[in-house]
């Protein structure tokens, strides 16, 4: 979409978005439009929190979370956090935004695509929360487009505390902190930040995750008299894995890497999630504020980047105490193209009409109103694709292969599930049925097939990680 484009939609909804907004206070759902903060960790699939089953782990804040809020069982990201950032933002799938994944990489865009610019060809959450009267601030981690001073204001984002790679720094600026693996920016210890388009020195005592819930801690307080949205994109549990300031043990390099201080990372996000509800309690804001947890992709090394359910599997959590009914764990479906209208509808904000919104809202079950989500939910990844109903699972499907066909009973983590793709049961033909009529609406770029089916190997690596 070219920028006129873009800015005459936002100016042209402006209005309306604000009059929204009052119809729902007038209906008496709030006195105001609820805060939103939404929370997205790095590299961290749904089976890592010991609220998904996870044995190792301790999460006592998020378990606390989804028990006295709602945890969707089965949420969808893509498989990698580039297609699922802009999937969460646009509420489109890449069908629809043009990105299926990183530019350059098999069926993602070249990488000067016009797709690639966030600001300039979409229309992001942020967009519309700000044109709704809404203070929106992101912090974390952008990797996305935009250039220094302006990058991530430019998509109506009014303050941001972000990770800054080296060609994200402001001109003229040198880096002074800690590198990763020699040649990246650091962060976590003594990490490289640009806050508000400015570098911000650090030390070799501070540590990244830290800043950036500061920052928003900061945010809320400094906005806490007016509805506020932040994007809250954790750096955490993002390879290198170090050691956390929790973990990090008398005598050892902070800057120590390697599979052990993967448990530390997990807990210390769950730390800090605790840490912003206290904050939240502390500030009065608790009951108007809806929190979001999730991830951007699957578990770093145990299903990212795979085309798989192990790939798209995240934690989704919501909870807020006045708003959000304590339903707990849920078996209903969703991905994370429904976010986008879910916070529009907290914000009574009509969605685009320019453009095709593959996400639902599940505002109203979230509240207690209904009892449903959606019937189904997609993942994908270049030109794989996953589909999931309740009972049935198609992973690694692409134009070039049809992929594996699972029938998961009432399973929801791969336990027990049956690899029907070759069966001709009635049920499982009438599955496949469905699946072909929802693929006809869900392109994937036709690209020259790979060897050996993916969705054979798929089979494999999920028999191995995942089934059982």
């Amino acid at each position: 979409m070219a920028r006129m484009n873009r800015r005459g939609f936002l100016v042209q909804t402006a209005g309306g978005l604000v009059g929204a907004a009052m119809a729902g206070n007038a209906r008496g759902q709030q006195t105001r439009p609820p805060n939103i903060i939404l929370i997205m960790a790095d590299d961290i699939g749904a089976k890592e929190l010991s609220c998904y089953g996870n044995s190792q782990h301790h999460t006592p804040n998020l378990d606390k979370l989804g028990e006295t809020g709602v945890r969707f069982e089965t949420c969808y990201a893509s498989p990698l956090c580039h297609p699922t950032r802009l999937m969460i933002m646009t509420g489109q799938y890449g069908c629809h935004n043009g990105v299926y994944n990183f530019a350059g990489r098999r069926g993602g865009p070249e990488q000067d695509s016009p797709v690639e610019d966030v600001a300039k060809s979409h229309v992001t959450f942020a967009n519309l929360l700000k044109k709704a009267g809404y203070a929106t601030a992101l912090s974390g981690k952008w990797q996305l487009s935009g250039k220094q001073p302006d990058m991530i204001r430019e998509c109506d984002f009014d303050e941001y505390c972000a990770w800054a790679y080296k060609p994200d720094l402001p001109a003229g600026v040198e880096h002074t902190g800690a590198w990763e693996g020699g040649n990246k920016t650091a962060r976590y210890w003594h990490p490289s930040i640009v806050k508000n388009g400015a570098y911000m020195p650090t030390t070799k005592d501070d540590y990244g995750p830290d800043i950036h819930m500061d920052f928003v801690i900061d945010f809320a307080k400094r906005n806490k008299d007016k509805p506020f949205f932040i994007y809250h994109t954790m750096c955490l549990t993002h390879a290198p894995h170090m050691p956390t300031p929790d973990t990090l043990a008398p005598g050892v390099d902070r800057f120590s890497t390697g599979p052990k201080y993967f448990k530390g990372t997990v807990e210390y996000v769950d730390k800090l999630v605790g840490r912003l509800m206290a904050a939240l309690d502390e500030m009065g804001l608790r009951e108007n504020t809806v929190v979001f947890f999730t991830g951007d992709n699957g578990t770093g090394g145990a299903g990212k980047g795979e085309p798989t359910e192990l790939g798209a599997r995240v934690p989704m959590m919501v909870n807020c105490p006045g708003i959000v009914k304590a339903r707990g764990a849920t078996m209903e479906l969703t991905d994370l193209s429904d976010v986008l209208p879910t916070l529009l509808e907290f914000a009574g904000a009509p969605l685009p009409n320019d453009r095709p919104i593959d996400g639902v809202s599940y505002a109203r079950f979230l509240r207690g109103e209904t009892e449903a989500t959606r019937e189904w939910i997609h993942s994908f990844l270049g030109d794989a694709r996953i589909l999931r109903t309740k009972r049935w699972l198609l992973e690694d499907n692409s134009p070039n292969h049809y992929g594996r066909l699972y029938d998961c009973g009432q399973s929801r983590d791969g336990t027990g599930y049956r690899d029907v793709t070759d069966s001709d049961e009635p049920e499982a033909a009438a599955a496949k049925e469905h699946f072909n009529k929802l693929l006809e609406k869900l392109p994937a770029p036709l690209l020259p097939d790979e060897g050996e089916p993916r969705g054979k190997k798929a089979a494999r690596r999920s028999s191995a990680n995942s089934r059982g």
